[in-house]
């Protein structure tokens, strides 16, 4: 195989997957809470190689450098940088200032609940008094989150038809009085988190909740940290180097074309202008 080939293709092939990346990004540009993705890319393992037959030291062919088969992608990191902040003036509306995430007791089709970590603190008051999220699931005071319990005892509920104050400390506060606690903690190590559809994590085996200082703060949200003109200024350097590969292809292609088709041809002479040659020669002799 000509190696220049497969260091083309496999440029090309990690250059896809990093637009898809970026695409996800700036698809999720206006989603609440939502963390932007990057990629890194490393090369195969080199390799190698070595002069053959070389009969100069015995049993020691002498090395000639070396080599690699191209690139391909390492892996795709979540970036956890906080985003810019939007005042709402909706008392459902939570954004958290610090590290640290909200806890939702999260139920999926089939009906199994489990605790999910979000940055999205658009909620909602439902008929029956619980702070739930735009699609339905409970958010859970303290007590749940600290300990991963999203049993209904540790939802949040409280009087539809009175304010609802919310302090910096998490205290939901209705007639001077605390009615609960938003459920905020963080995690020792973010590697142990795991994405969960557009803007929520589950914490994997390993991973440990632990207590913050984060402040939470009421009538404000916190939107999407993607930068759309860089993730499109991404876009373009990715399409160059796209393009790139391809003419690196199709000059391969085009040395392969003359070295199949022309090296090495052999022009076939017909027997009567190869005895008018001969002819000619005598002739000058």
């Amino acid at each position: 195989m000509v190696k220049g080939l497969y260091t083309a293709h496999t440029g090309m092939v990690n250059e896809m997957k990093r637009l898809d990346v970026l695409a996800n990004n700036l698809a999720n540009a206006d989603t609440t809470g939502y963390k932007k993705e990057g990629t890194t890319s490393r090369t195969f393992a080199d390799e190698m190689s070595f002069r053959l037959k070389d009969s100069s030291n015995a049993y020691m062919p002498k090395k000639l450098g070396g080599i690699t088969y191209g690139v391909h992608l390492g892996q795709v990191y979540t970036d956890y940088s906080t985003g810019s902040f939007k005042v709402t003036d909706n008392t459902t509306d939570f954004a958290i200032d610090g590290n640290g995430f909200f806890a939702i007791a999260f139920t999926d089709k089939q009906g199994n609940t489990s605790v999910k970590y979000t940055r999205d603190g658009s909620f909602t008051v439902n008929t029956e008094g619980y702070l739930v999220t735009k699609d339905g699931d409970y958010v859970l005071n303290a007590t749940g989150a600290m300990n991963g319990d999203p049993s209904r005892n540790n939802f949040i509920q409280v009087d539809p038809n009175a304010t609802v104050t919310v302090n910096k400390m998490g205290y939901v506060i209705q007639n001077d009085q605390v009615v609960g606690t938003l459920g905020v903690v963080d995690v020792d190590n973010y590697d142990y988190l795991e994405k969960y559809g557009e803007n929520m994590y589950n914490l994997l085996d390993g991973g440990n909740r632990i207590a913050t200082d984060a402040k939470v703060e009421q009538g404000v949200l916190e939107t999407s940290n993607v930068n759309v003109v860089n993730e499109m200024v991404n876009m373009i350097t990715i399409q160059r180097a796209y393009e790139a590969n391809q003419k690196v292809i199709t000059s391969i292609d085009s040395t392969l074309d003359r070295a199949v088709n022309n090296v090495g041809r052999v022009q076939s002479v017909s027997y009567t202008h190869l005895r008018a040659h001969e002819t000619e020669l005598h002739l000058v002799c």
